[in-house]
């Protein structure tokens, strides 16, 4: 398997997929285009098992989506299931028949944190590990199932405490509120999460996928949710403060990987007259 944002290699039952999409690991065009053929590609193939995704970036998982660029991704989003969505994308991963683990290192936000949240585990550095949901320092909301994923997860006030504030989450924080299963140092990490991929992808095909199945449809909320959500975020997205915010941002390094470092410090500044 060839991509421009991905880096693959396959040890038996399990695929590794390294986002490399430069600068910042931008969810943009390219890198849903490319996560569609995968997920497409990878289904078809019945050797194929558990995909574990991590990062060829030090300093970014996933940053967030390229709001430059919205309309062209979300058309790539619907070469899978049919819907200009985001949201409904990385549900259409939650419910695959493979198991997904995120092996998260550096910042993961925005939709990237929502793409984690699709995974069925995600397993997270320690050191270097950072959970965001940043939209509301925009007047956004997390459109692509951050709403749905982190209320079951995190309870009713963990999940407005984190969405509320746009701020930056440390791995340890992460774990005890539930947003990823475990943290763990980096030096460890690697090995952990390849040791449970292929113990998971040792084990029986059909057994994995019946209860995969029946822990999906208690868990997972209903596309309409998902829907709603992402006509929500397209609606604020045309709000002119949120636009003027959007614009003021850009001018001080957003979408830039340096600029990026310090987001939640950004947004937080956003509100400064």
């Amino acid at each position: 398997m060839d991509f421009e944002t991905l880096k693959v290699r396959q040890e038996g039952a399990v695929l590794f997929a390294d986002i490399a999409a430069p600068p910042m690991n931008l969810l943009g065009t390219e890198l849903v285009r490319d996560l569609v053929s995968l997920i497409q590609r990878a289904e078809a193939d019945t050797t194929l098992q558990v995909i574990v995704f991590g990062s060829a970036d030090p300093d970014y998982f996933i940053s967030h989506v390229d709001v430059t660029r919205i309309s062209e991704y979300r058309e790539q989003a619907a070469k899978l299931t049919g819907e200009a969505s985001i949201g409904l994308l990385f549900r259409y991963l939650s419910k695959s028949r493979l198991v997904t683990i995120a092996q998260i290192e550096g910042r993961v936000r925005g939709a990237g944190s929502e793409f984690v949240l699709a995974c069925d585990m995600r397993l997270a550095a320690r050191e270097s590990a950072i959970f965001s949901q940043p939209e509301q320092g925009f007047g956004l909301i997390p459109g692509a199932g951050g709403i749905q994923h982190l209320t079951r997860l995190m309870g009713r006030a963990r999940a407005l405490e984190v969405m509320l504030s746009a701020d930056d989450y440390d791995a340890e924080l992460a774990e005890r509120y539930g947003w990823i299963n475990r943290a763990l140092p980096a030096a460890a990490l690697g090995e952990f999460v390849r040791s449970l991929a292929h113990r998971i992808a040792g084990f029986p095909a059909a057994g994995r996928a019946v209860l995969k199945d029946r822990v999906t449809a208690i868990s997972l909320a209903q596309p309409d949710d998902f829907r709603r959500d992402s006509d929500l975020f397209l609606e604020r997205a045309r709000d002119p403060e949120t636009q003027r915010r959007m614009s003021i941002a850009m001018t001080r390094g957003f979408q830039t990987h340096d600029g990026e470092m310090a987001l939640a410090r950004m947004v937080g500044e956003l509100t400064e007259r």
